[in-house]
């Protein structure tokens, strides 16, 4: 019997039974080929279905020419589109997986460019969009009527190809929520004024898509339950939207997310970080469910069976969409079903190379599992290794444990060695940050997938070349970490000067008034900051950069720098660090070298970026030794590309 016997029990969704009430959610992947499906999406959701999820519905494709990109999006008004959906859809009924499609239009929300140039925005009024910075076109009912129609085409072309079903995007301020909403639709005519009048666009897309499919396709709405911003849909609006819905006859469910596209505040809400509490969006689908008698669907911030089988025990949902859980563990359904608790690798709410890459339209990968996103470089199942080795993994941090782990994986006999008592690297102070805790997971699931790999691993080891040379490996990989970086200043003699790793461990004795010089513009300044200022520190954070976290991704960034306004840190932007004396940093504009200067100042913390820690790979290669580098040991840089590279490096063995 199941762990979870709610979440594994069948559900029906007009009419379609579903083996379980796990779905992964609509996101953008970046792996459309010239508008089609390909192999690389196809090996992506594969992935996703052999690992046991009950229903997979595809990210949200364009369907009218006013936006259409075929180098970012699936073209789903495309009748060229028909023979990769039908690979997909093919592929997926084979794990009795059912397979839907999102259709969506961004209308004012429309960043998307064909050759550098933007387009015109379409909406149903020329209400500004913040985000943006644009006005849109207002609409003409000659156009309104025309990407009616295209909906109804691009759902054709689904069930052509074999799709259970059809999902509409309804929600985060794109176009048919601003059609919904009474702030942005203006209108006049038919598809404005009235609440009846400005649910008649969706209505038509409606009609036209159950027009161009039969009765067996099953089609859904996804809302947001509240935008989170003032000039976004509400909650009361919003379940007066699915109320509607519900009496129409027109939908077979409503898919509930929450957040807003048009403005800073609510895109927060869209991808919620580790800072967003679990579940963040489940008390609004139960609320929504209490008063629809149509099936509820719910995703953000559920990473965990436990928390799954929760939503739908207590009928908040009926069925639970992970999104990022199954980008970071394609097997999470079947763990979960199995009982394999531990062995689930827990997403930790970084949004980094899941939105990260989306945003920058990379393909859609994952810090934990860079497997993800290149399946068809990397099969999920590790080829075994052709003749077994004796491999030696210097470095405990994330990178040098993917590589560990891979490696033994493949059959070869694995040592990792890591000079101090406890594994992680850096990403032991990460989750020492206010608001980061949850960075930890990624040292409990590497630990745990190295201990199912079998490799054995040596804490409290200095390794240096006798060392080496004494264990004899066949390999070597070098995950030596970084240090941080100290730059020669003007003056300092005097002056108190701390780094921030310092701070981070609490080691250092920090003054009531701080000046942060943050070089890399990362998370650890914004989170040194923010750390200072809740102990209750005067914090001045100068950045060498456009704004705080300018190097990492808005999500992240934009979060960070609205927690700093609250705590009143004081932000300088353009500021080159060039000294300091026992009262005052000084600092120059990069842009047109004046200085900078920052009076009364008891403590200078150093965020000044990181050294590698590389010497033994030369000392290696005097004994004739190849070694291979990864992580900060090669560049310092983030765990997304040691882990990269420990999977590289593991492959390559």
């Amino acid at each position: 019997m199941s762990s979870f016997p709610q979440l594994f029990s069948p559900v029906d969704l007009g009419g379609l039974t579903i083996k379980n009430r796990l779905f992964f959610p609509p996101h953008g992947t970046s792996l459309v080929e010239d508008g089609k499906v390909g192999d690389r999406l196809v090996a992506y959701h594969e992935a996703r279905a052999k690992g046991g999820v009950g229903l997979v519905i595809i990210e949200g494709m364009s369907m009218h020419p006013s936006f259409d990109n075929p180098s970012k999006y699936i073209s789903g008004g495309d009748p060229d589109v028909v023979p990769g959906f039908s690979r997909l859809a093919r592929t997926l009924h084979r794990y009795d997986c059912k397979l839907f499609g999102q259709l969506f239009h961004p209308g004012a929300s429309n960043r998307a460019s064909a050759d550098g140039s933007k387009r015109a925005a379409f909406a149903p009024s020329d209400v500004p969009h913040d985000r943006y910075g644009l006005i849109p076109y207002p609409a003409p009912a000659e156009w309104i009527w025309d990407v009616i129609e295209s909906y109804g085409r691009a759902g054709g072309h689904m069930r052509e190809a074999g799709f259970d079903g059809v999902e509409v995007l309804a929600s985060m301020g794109y176009l048919v929520a601003q059609f919904l909403n009474p702030r942005t639709n203006l209108r006049e005519d038919a598809f404005g004024g009235s609440f009846e009048n400005r649910m008649r666009f969706l209505y038509e897309v409606l009609k036209a898509i159950r027009a161009k499919t039969d009765d067996e396709t099953v089609i859904g709405v996804r809302v947001s339950a509240d935008e989170m911003a003032e000039e976004g849909l509400h909650v009361d609006e919003t379940l007066a939207i699915c109320e509607a819905l519900d009496a129409s006859g027109l939908v077979d469910y409503v898919n509930v997310i929450g957040g807003y596209s048009a403005a800073a505040s609510g895109w927060l809400h869209v991808f919620p970080s580790m800072s967003v509490p679990h579940g963040f969006w489940a008390p609004q689908a139960a609320a929504i469910r209490q008063r629809i008698a149509k099936p509820v669907l719910v995703g953000g911030r559920i990473n965990q069976p436990q928390m799954a089988e929760e939503v739908v025990a207590q009928g908040q949902a009926d069925m639970v969409g992970v999104v990022r859980a199954l980008i970071c563990d394609p097997d999470f359904p079947v763990k979960a079903q199995k009982g394999k608790f531990d062995d689930i690798r827990a997403c930790i709410g970084c949004n980094q190379a899941c939105v990260g890459h989306r945003l920058s339209y990379y393909p859609v990968s994952c810090i934990q599992h860079p497997e993800t996103g290149r399946e068809t470089q990397f099969a999920h199942e590790k080829s075994p290794a052709r003749e077994p080795k004796r491999i030696l993994v210097i470095g405990g941090g994330p990178g040098g444990m993917k590589a560990a782990a891979i490696a033994a994986e493949r059959g070869h006999d694995v040592t990792l060695v890591e000079k101090d008592g406890q594994l992680g690297g850096q990403a032991r102070l990460a989750q020492m940050l206010p608001g980061r805790e949850e960075f930890g997971g990624i040292i409990t699931n590497f630990e745990r997938e190295m201990e199912r790999a079998a490799v054995k691993v040596e804490r409290n080891v200095e390794a240096d070349v006798v060392f080496v040379r004494e264990r004899a490996p066949d390999a070597v990989v070098i995950a030596t970490g970084a240090v941080p970086r100290r730059p020669e200043l003007e003056g300092a003699d005097g002056a108190h000067v701390v780094d921030a790793w310092s701070v981070i461990r609490g080691e250092a004795n920090v003054g009531g008034s701080v000046v942060i010089a943050d070089w890399a513009c990362d998370w650890i300044g914004i989170g040194v900051a923010e750390k200072l200022a809740r102990d209750g520190c005067r914090v001045r954070l100068a950045v060498n950069g456009i704004a705080p976290g300018a190097q990492i991704n808005e999500i992240v960034r934009d979060q960070g720098i609205g927690d700093l306004h609250k705590l009143g840190v004081e932000v300088i932007t353009h500021a080159g660090l060039f000294g300091a004396d026992d009262s005052s940093v000084y600092f120059q504009h990069i842009i047109n070298r004046e200085p900078i200067i920052c009076d009364d100042v008891d403590t200078l913390v150093l965020a000044q970026g990181h050294n590698r820690i590389a010497g033994l790979v030369g000392d290696l290669a005097a004994i004739g030794m190849p070694a291979t580098l990864i992580g900060d040991a090669l560049s310092p840089r983030t765990a997304e590309e040691a882990v990269l590279e420990g999977l590289k490096a593991a492959m390559a063995l």
